[in-house]
C-alpha cells in the first residue's frame, strides 16, 4: 500500500490526492522531524507545557485555585452570558441556513468524493463523540434538579409537582437538543470544507484562510491550534475523571446490591478504573479509526439502544410515550423564548440560567474543536445538506427520546412511587448516583445498571480515542495521517491528567475554568461562521460558467488544479 492509498487499499480520487498533497505541503511549512516523527514544535511543546503548568497550579493551590476559577466563571457568566446566548443561536441558524441554501449541494471533498464510512457507522461515530457520556451522566440528574427547583427561573412553578416535572423535561430537552449539535455542526462543517474542498490542513487554523490567507501558517494560526489542543485534552481529562467517579458508583451499586460486598468508592478506585480505561483507549487508538473508533461507536449505539428499550419496557411505557410528546411540545412551544432567555427580569430568582444554560453552552463550545474536528474527519464525501441533516436530525431525535424515557422514568418515581427516592441521594452524594438510584426502583435493575456501567466505559474510551486523534492532527500541522506513536501519546496525557486531578481534588475546579474558556472560543467560532460564508460564496462564484481560471474544489483559493502540488512548490 502506498502512502496515498486509503485505508481500504484503493487508490484515492484525483481530488483526494491533490488535497492530500496540498495538506502535506502546508503542514511541512510548520513542522519538524525528530526520530522519524513529524510534529509542530510550537503546538506540541506549548500545549504540553500549558497542561502541566495548569494541572500543577490547580492541584498545588487547591482551594485557592477553586475559588479563583469560580470567581472567573461567575464574572464570565454575569458579564457575558448574553454573548453565549447570542452566539449559540447564530451558530444554529447559520448551520440550518447553509444546509438549506444552494451551498447544500456542495460535496465535502469534491464532486467525485465518496463517503469513507457507511451511513450507520457515520451516525454512530457522530453520536459517540458528541453526546454519549453526557446523556448517561445527566439523563436523570439534570431533570431531577429542575424538578426540585420548580423549573428554574424560566418556568417558576411549584417544586416537586407535576408542573415541575413537565418543565424539567422541556428544559433538559432544550439543553441537549438542537443547540449543542448546532455548535458541533458549524465547527465540523467549516473544518471539513476548508480541509477537503480547499486542500488545507485538517486543523482549526484553516477555517480562517479566506480572511488572512497564508498567514494561518504563522504564529497566530499555530496559537489557535495550541489553544484547541489544550481545551481538548483538559476537557477530556475532566470528563474522564468525572465518568470514572460515576462508573465507580455503578460498580458499587452492583457489588453492594447483588454480591453483598461494598466497593470502596474512594479516589483510588476511581483512579484504578480511569487507568484501566485509558489502557483500553491506547489499544483502540493503536488499532486506528477504522478498527478502533468505528467499531466501538457501533457497540456504543447498540448498548445505548438496548438500555433505552429495557428502561422503556420495564417502566410505564404508555406514560413514557406521553412524556415524549408533551415534553417535545413544551420544548418547541417555548423554543424561541428559551433560546433567547437571559434572566433580565428574573429578579431574585436569577442565577439558574447561569448555572445550567450558560454552563452547558460554554461546555459545548469548549468541546467543539475536538468534536467538530472529529466530525469533519469522518464526513468526507457527504454533501453539506446531508451533513447538516445527519448532525441535526438523527442525534437530536435520539437525544430527545432518551431524555423523555429517562426523565419520565425518574420523575414517575418522584411523583408516584417514593418522593425523594432519587432527589435525596442526588442532593447528598451528587449526580453520579442518580441514574443507579432510578434503576433500583424498577425491575431488571442489575441488567440496566450493568449495561449502563459498561456503556459508560465504552463511551469514555471512544471519546478519549477521538480526542487523541484530534490532538494528533493539530500537533502535526493538520496532517490526516499521524503516526501510531503520535496518536498513542495523547490518551496517556489525558489519563495522567485525569488521575492527577482525581488525587489532587481538582476535577471540579478545573472543569469550571474550562467552561469559562468558552468565552474566547465563542468569539472565534463567530468569526469562523463569517469565514465559512466567505469561502462558500467564493466557491459558488468560481462555479459560474465561463470562469476558466477558477480554482477547483479541493484546492486553496487562487491555485490552478491542473498543476500538481510539486509544480506549484517549484514556483515558490
Amino acid at each position: 500500500m502506498t502512502d496515498d492509498d486509503d485505508e481500504t487499499g484503493s487508490p484515492p480520487s484525483p481530488e483526494k490526492r491533490r488535497s492530500t498533497h496540498e495538506e502535506t505541503r502546508h503542514s511541512r511549512e510548520t513542522t519538524v522531524r525528530w526520530f522519524g516523527t513529524e510534529f509542530d514544535p510550537v503546538v506540541l511543546v506549548g500545549s504540553l507545557a500549558i497542561i502541566v503548568v495548569g494541572v500543577v497550579l490547580t492541584v498545588g493551590f487547591g482551594d485557592q485555585a477553586s475559588v479563583a476559577y469560580r470567581a472567573t466563571f461567575a464574572f464570565v457568566n454575569e458579564s457575558f452570558g448574553w454573548l453565549y446566548v447570542l452566539a449559540v443561536n447564530v451558530f444554529l441558524v447559520a448551520l440550518i441556513a447553509i444546509g438549506l441554501s444552494d451551498y447544500g449541494t456542495i460535496r465535502l471533498g469534491g464532486p467525485d468524493a465518496e463517503p469513507e464510512f457507511s451511513t450507520l457507522g457515520w451516525v454512530a461515530m457522530l453520536f459517540s463523540s458528541g453526546m454519549g457520556v453526557g446523556l448517561l451522566f445527566f439523563g436523570v440528574a439534570e431533570p431531577i434538579s429542575h424538578f426540585v427547583s420548580g423549573g428554574g427561573s424560566f418556568f417558576d412553578v411549584p417544586p416537586n409537582t407535576p408542573e415541575a416535572g413537565r418543565a424539567a423535561t422541556a428544559l433538559t430537552m432544550f439543553h441537549w437538543g438542537l443547540h449543542p449539535w448546532g455548535i458541533y455542526g458549524i465547527v465540523g462543517l467549516a473544518l471539513g470544507y476548508f480541509s477537503y474542498n480547499r486542500g488545507l490542513p485538517l486543523s482549526f487554523r484553516s477555517i480562517f484562510y479566506p480572511l488572512v490567507g497564508e498567514r494561518i501558517h504563522g504564529w497566530a494560526g499555530r496559537l489557535i491550534d495550541l489553544v484547541a489542543v489544550v481545551a481538548t485534552v483538559v476537557g477530556l481529562a475532566t470528563a474522564t475523571g468525572l465518568a470514572a467517579l460515576q462508573i465507580t458508583a455503578g460498580v458499587d451499586f452492583l457489588t453492594t446490591t447483588y454480591l453483598g460486598t461494598a466497593l470502596a468508592t474512594d479516589v483510588w478506585t476511581a483512579a484504578t478504573i480511569a487507568t484501566a480505561l485509558i489502557g483500553v483507549t491506547v489499544v483502540s487508538t493503536w488499532l486506528g479509526l477504522e478498527n478502533g473508533i468505528r467499531r466501538l461507536s457501533k457497540l456504543n449505539v447498540v448498548l445505548m439502544v438496548a438500555l433505552f428499550v429495557v428502561v422503556l419496557l420495564v417502566g410505564d411505557t404508555v406514560h413514557l410515550f406521553d412524556v415524549f410528546l408533551e415534553g417535545v411540545g413544551t420544548y418547541l412551544g417555548n423554543f424561541l423564548e428559551l433560546s433567547l432567555y437571559t434572566e433580565a427580569f428574573a429578579g431574585e430568582a436569577a442565577g439558574w440560567q447561569h448555572a445550567y444554560t450558560i454552563f452547558y453552552w460554554g461546555f459545548w463550545i469548549v468541546w467543539s474543536p475536538f468534536v467538530g474536528l472529529f466530525i469533519a474527519r469522518i464526513s468526507r464525501g457527504r454533501t453539506i445538506r446531508e451533513f447538516v441533516g445527519g448532525v441535526l436530525v438523527v442525534p437530536v431525535l435520539f437525544s430527545l427520546g432518551w431524555m423523555a424515557v429517562f426523565n419520565g422514568s425518574a420523575l414517575f418515581v418522584e411523583l408516584s412511587v417514593a418522593e425523594g427516592a432519587i432527589s435525596g441521594p442526588l442532593q447528598e452524594h451528587g449526580p453520579a448516583v442518580a441514574l443507579f438510584e432510578m434503576f433500583s426502583v424498577y425491575p431488571l435493575a442489575f441488567l440496566t445498571a450493568a449495561i449502563a456501567t459498561f456503556n459508560l466505559m465504552t463511551f469514555l474510551v471512544t471519546s478519549a480515542d477521538s480526542g487523541s486523534l484530534v490532538a494528533s492532527y493539530l500537533t502535526t500541522g493538520g496532517t490526516r495521517e499521524p503516526t501510531t506513536g503520535q496518536r498513542v501519546l495523547w490518551p496517556l496525557v489525558i489519563g495522567a491528567t485525569a488521575i492527577v486531578l482525581l488525587f489532587g481534588n481538582g476535577l471540579r475546579a478545573l472543569k469550571t475554568a474550562v467552561i469559562a474558556a468558552g468565552l474566547p472560543f465563542s468569539l472565534v467560532i463567530l468569526l469562523m461562521v463569517y469565514s465559512l460564508t466567505v469561502g462558500l460564496r467564493r466557491d459558488t462564484q468560481h462555479d459560474r460558467p465561463g470562469d476558466a481560471d477558477r480554482p477547483q474544489r479541493g484546492e486553496p483559493d487562487g491555485q490552478d488544479s491542473s498543476r500538481t502540488a510539486e509544480d506549484r512548490s517549484g514556483d515558490e
